[in-house]
């Protein structure tokens, strides 16, 4: 069977954002459900697989209808019983947002006690992406597993992506979450780094030292930097490709997470890195735009043609 599928690994959460007023509304969000949202968007024609692990209470059974609504699968993972997902609001100041979250106990947290089931959700998938934060929220021999299941995958046909995705108060230590991002970098195909993220974890002093640091590791290298330029480097060449400035934005959520569902979006159809970061920007400008994590499929798919 060719692999056709994409599968993104992770922990979507129940997301309250605020409105006017003391009303606040809810969602399903999280990085890596940010970044299948768009790319299922994008990719309408492949198979979309949210790989975790659910409660079975009405607000798990609310997410997993929220997916499969939208044509999201959920592949064969878990459903705990007495287990439920986790929790967190945006405030904003303007188009800043800050987090407060409640997702200790969260269900995500056991993706990986079933590793058949797990691999079973990877298999005939033509791209596997996962996050630090994915990482952040397994305990050591958890993570050991998923990476595990992610190189098996990647030897049967997989391209494997990961976004480092630093979150300091999701680790240990510093130490622990470097040992642990290159042990996922060292499966990786397409790594997609934050550099201000780097720059606190590994001390980069620029994005051009990200960039040439992980690309001893991984063959294909995107650097976000918020605002400015992304860095692509492809096998020790590197381009710069300017970010799209949008003058009011509305909420920042989620603009980093839908760049790299645009960029692999682009990759998979075949778009040479430097234009599929140019759609990607494109991409993150529209989200921006909207309040919340997720942006109507029709603004993403314009945006990433635009």
């Amino acid at each position: 069977m060719t692999a056709n599928g994409i599968a993104s690994i992770g922990e979507c959460m129940l997301e309250l954002s605020g409105q006017a007023g003391p009303n606040w509304r809810m969602g399903f969000a999280g990085d890596t459900f940010n970044t299948l949202w768009a790319l299922h968007a994008l990719s309408p024609d492949r198979p979309a697989t949210y790989v975790s692990a659910f409660g079975d209470d009405p607000f798990s059974r609310d997410q997993i209808g929220f997916f499969a609504q939208n044509g999201i699968g959920i592949g064969n993972s878990p459903v705990i019983a007495g287990a439920r997902p986790g929790l967190y609001a945006i405030t904003l100041t303007g188009a800043e947002r800050a987090f407060t979250y409640w997702r200790s106990d969260a269900a995500a947290r056991q993706l990986a006690s079933d590793p058949a089931a797990l691999a079973k959700s990877l298999e005939n998938q033509a791209l596997v992406y996962f996050s630090g934060i994915t990482l952040a929220i397994l305990d050591d021999a958890a993570r050991k597993t998923l990476l595990a299941a992610i190189a098996t995958a990647r030897v049967a046909g997989s391209l494997v992506a990961f976004d480092p995705n630093y979150r300091p108060r999701l680790w240990q230590s510093r130490e622990a979450a470097q040992a642990a991002i290159l042990e996922a970098l060292a499966v990786a195909d397409i790594a997609l780094p934050t550099f201000p993220d780097e720059q606190m974890l590994f001390a980069d002093e620029t994005p051009q030292a990200t960039a040439e640091r992980l690309g001893k590791q991984v063959g294909e290298v995107v650097v976000k930097n918020g605002e400015d330029a992304a860095l692509v480097a492809l096998n020790g060449t590197t381009q710069p490709v300017p970010a799209v400035h949008v003058a009011t934005p509305v909420d920042t959520t989620g603009a980093g997470d839908s760049f790299n569902g645009g960029y692999l979006a682009a990759r998979l159809a075949g778009h040479a890195p430097a234009d599929a970061a140019r759609r990607a920007h494109q991409v993150a400008a529209a989200v921006v735009q909207v309040r919340g994590a997720l942006a109507p499929f029709e603004v993403l798919r314009t945006a990433f043609e635009g």
